[in-house]
């Protein structure tokens, strides 16, 4: 399956209901033709069908129950939960340990930002007076309250999707209010699942519609926000590359001060090793490392805070004055230029800003909130004190700022602790990267990876083992290539800066779109933060042919990565919607599709959520029969973090009911799993297609009018023939390779329950219980005769008269990731027997 293998197997722990004890009949407008909607008065799980004419508006009369429709079973062990809410219904042990896990996965980051911030600021702006020390601390705590507490705390973890952070998480908010994605496969259906969660309407929105309007019909304006988005996830996974590096580096430095005879090498040695040690227990999970790493961040923390006040009591406890900002137009007075280079140093106290954000998958907001403001900013503002007040006394130890100021009677428990939590800090990124790479893969922006859900309990928590190695590789090349921390700084203030900026702008749009609040207010949070962030960055861009420039490189190649992949993908749905076949060809072939329907159920998986594909005339072309029931499966991303199960699936009927073609419409969110092994989906998707067809009977029953089988019909397409792989043009109304006859009974038994050519006459009409009997009794027996996963691989190639750039871009770079992504058939285990693939080029 093209997109149905993107998450893992495991176990079915789940089912559903066949009937309903309560329902109730309504009346609905609906522009899907029809939908069951959610029954109000139980609040229990909807079922959904509709019709393909999606602009079909009639009123239907429509039956709510508690009904469950779903071949599917979350990873999350409460069906249909929405949200990323651990706080409610929760005993006060389990909330300590939730707050050391959450110590140990988002904090780790910032946490170890004192083993380094002023001693590259010092090397870049070394100290000539007490003065300078002054400043320096003052930029510093100054930062820290503005871009980690005001910022991201206090503003930015608010914009989360549903409990999702990351600038995949805004992108997919945005989508949801505004039609800005590139890929057209919106239907108006996705509005009604229930974790849309539309923001009602207020006094802002006339200004928000405007720029809702602007958004939708400007397709330069859709283009750079992808272009934004694409870059800031480009950052974070640079940021996964240089935390690691920088901190672990940074931490074993520490040697240097505790051991005289150490060397450099040495040093660097020692942190290969650890980064090894980091990445290879990546993949035991989150849980089960933050509840391992929680306490000794705990102790890191205690640490800091208590170093800090015993430097404050013993050197100086003058550097409070730091709080006065003034001291910051000193330290650019008195050292100009230098001061500006410093920057860059100062920028890192806030590196771990955007891993609060970026993994705010894994707790709830509030947790987050809670921890950072009454423990772990306390704790940073003391150690930055205590460091400033060593160095007011003892200026040539700016160097090694922090350990220098640790006494000498706790130096060794203290390296110790500080080289755990650099450790730590490390898969703080790391875990973000996968948080985000994930979104990406979900959204169409990222090719296909294997992807480990290391907890059954929360969905966020995921592991994937070629991003790992990836950024144990190009970390390890980093460290040998750039063993200054100076450089290593620099290049983590560019990578932290970068995404910084993507932030602050999807958030600013946020802001205007979705919560629509006064004008005022989002003007100066642009201005502030955005003006800030600039000016960092161009302190940082400085310095970048210093060595950090290797971080550019290596951001702009995932940028283009993720682009290519997304440019591509766009151009083949495009290309595979102009290529659809349309329901004239499929009227004038006849009910067995102008060929031999054999017995069984054909499951063909693709893109389109409309129309039937252009690859299943490939298949009539190629194969000698095709089964006497066709399903498209359709798994389609929407929008949202997670879709509730019993909103899961659209049903339709393709064509007229004595055809059997009907489509699935498979809806996930970007943080949804999908495990099953391919015995239970089978039997999970005849229960359901057997739900949807006893719901349409009954509507049926119900219509005062009365439809007819071909009412649901889809959109014409330009198609006029069928070409087989060798290029033999079939016309519409010649049988493709074999003429059927209705007299042929054996073969109207295999095919059909009741085949009928619409050229011939009509048959008597049969009694509707009868009729829904004989279907479900068809299906029943297509079961039996076995189910086959036809799998159509539709390439794209460049045209002859494209541009070089194109043909460079699309037959080279796109086709090497398509050919090197990972294949959905491989988390199936599906029996090779049971599968069938034809390939097709399309030339775009």
């Amino acid at each position: 399956m093209a997109e149905a293998g993107d998450h893992e197997r495991g176990e079915i722990n789940g089912g559903f209901s066949m009937d309903s004890t309560e329902s109730r009949w309504v009346f609905q407008e609906d522009e899907d033709n029809s939908e069951i909607e959610e029954d109000e008065a139980d609040s229990r799980h909807q079922y959904m069908l509709d019709s393909e004419d999606e602009e079909n508006g009639e009123q239907r009369l429509i039956r709510t129950g508690p009904r469950i429709d779903s071949f599917d079973v979350e990873a999350l062990e409460v069906p249909g939960a929405l949200r990323n809410d651990y706080d409610e219904d929760i005993s006060v042990g389990r909330k300590i340990v939730l707050a050391f896990q959450t110590l140990g996965v988002v904090f780790g980051d910032v946490g170890t930002s004192p083993l380094y911030t002023f001693s590259v600021m010092f090397r870049k702006a070394p100290i000539n007076g007490n003065e300078d020390i002054l400043g320096a601390l003052s930029l510093v705590l100054y930062t820290l309250i503005l871009i980690p507490l005001v910022k991201y705390v206090l503003v930015v973890l608010w914009a989360n999707d549903d409990g999702e952070g990351g600038t995949f998480a805004l992108y997919s908010l945005i989508c949801r209010h505004a039609k800005v994605s590139l890929l057209p496969n919106q239907l108006p259906s996705d509005a009604r699942i229930s974790s849309f969660r539309l923001k009602v309407p207020s006094p802002e929105l006339e200004r928000s519609l405007k720029i809702k309007e602007r958004l939708e019909t400007s397709l330069t304006l859709k283009k750079i926000l992808l272009v934004l988005v694409l870059a800031g996830t480009s950052m974070v996974i640079a940021n996964g590359v240089v935390t690691p590096a920088m901190s672990v580096l940074s931490s074993v430095g520490g040697l240097k001060v505790g051991v005289d005879a150490i060397e450099h090498d040495e040093v660097v040695v020692i942190s290969v090793a650890c980064l090894i040690v980091l990445f290879s227990v990546q993949k035991y999970g989150t849980s089960k490392v933050g509840l391992a790493v929680g306490p000794a961040l705990f102790i890191w923390f205690c640490s800091l805070a208590g170093i800090g006040i015993y430097n404050l009591l013993k050197y100086d406890t003058t550097v409070l004055r730091a709080f006065n900002p003034i001291h910051i137009y000193y330290f650019f007075k008195r050292n100009s230029t230098k001061a500006w280079y410093s920057l860059g140093g100062c920028l890192l106290c806030a590196t771990g800003s955007e891993a609060m954000f970026a993994d705010l998958c894994y707790f709830s907001v509030r947790s987050v909130q809670l921890s950072f403001v009454f423990l772990v900013l306390p704790c940073l503002v003391l150690g930055y004190l205590g460091q400033a007040a060593y160095l007011m006394e003892n200026h040539a130890d700016a160097g090694q700022a922090f350990f220098c100021s640790v006494p000498s009677g706790v130096f060794w428990p203290v390296f110790l602790i500080a080289n755990i939590a650099a450790l730590i800090a490390s898969r703080a990124m790391t875990t973000a990267t996968f948080s985000c790479i994930k979104q990406s893969t979900a959204l169409g922006c990222f090719p296909r990876l294997k992807i480990i859900h290391t907890s059954r309990k929360f969905m966020g928590q995921i592991y994937i083992p070629v991003i790992n190695w990836f950024l144990l590789a190009v970390s390890l090349v980093f460290v040998y290539s750039i063993s200054s921390i100076d450089e290593i700084g620099n290049a983590y203030g560019i990578a932290e800066v970068g995404v910084m900026m993507m932030t602050t702008i999807l958030v600013t749009l946020v802001m205007l779109l979705i919560w629509q609040i006064n004008i005022i207010i989002v003007l100066s949070f642009v201005v502030v933060f955005l003006g800030l962030e600039l000016t960092f960055f161009s302190s940082v861009l400085w310095s970048v042919g210093d060595g950090s420039w290797i971080i550019l490189v290596f951001g702009i190649i995932m940028f283009l990565i993720m682009y290519i992949w997304n440019y591509g993908s766009k151009l083949k749905y495009e290309t595979e919607v102009k290529q659809k076949l349309s329901m004239d060809l499929m009227r004038e072939l006849g009910c067995n599709l102008g060929t031999i329907r054999a017995p069984g159920i054909g499951l063909l998986y693709n893109e389109l959520v409309k129309g039937i594909p252009a690859i299943f005339g490939h298949f009539l072309t190629t194969l000698p029969a095709i089964h006497s029931m066709i399903i498209f499966v359709c798994i389609k991303y929407v929008p949202v973090p997670m879709v509730p199960q019993s909103e899961r699936f659209l049903f339709r009927r393709v064509c007229p009911k004595n055809y059997h073609i009907f489509r699935c419409i498979a809806r996930y969110g970007y943080k949804d799993v999908r495990k099953e092994n391919h015995l239970a989906f089978e039997q999970l998707l005849i229960e359901s297609l057997e739900k949807f067809i006893r719901r349409e009977a009954q509507e049926r029953s119900l219509e005062s009018d009365g439809d007819d089988d071909s009412d649901a019909g889809e959109e014409n397409s330009v198609s006029g023939v069928l070409v087989a792989p060798n290029g033999s043009v079939y016309s519409l109304g010649v049988p493709l390779l074999a003429d059927f006859q209705l007299t042929h009974h054996p073969i109207l038994d295999a095919s059909t329950s009741q085949e009928i050519n619409p050229d011939s006459s009509s048959p008597p009409v049969l009694d509707a219980e009868q009729s829904l009997e004989r279907e479900l009794s068809f299906i029943r027996k297509a079961k039996e005769s076995g189910v086959v996963y036809l799998l159509g691989h539709g390439n794209i190639r460049a045209r002859k008269d494209s541009w070089f750039l194109k043909k460079l871009v699309i037959n080279y770079f796109y086709a090497f990731l398509r050919k090197n992504c990972r294949r959905g058939i491989t988390t199936l285990s599906v029996p090779h027997s049971n599968l069938m693939q034809v390939g097709m080029t399309y030339m775009v």
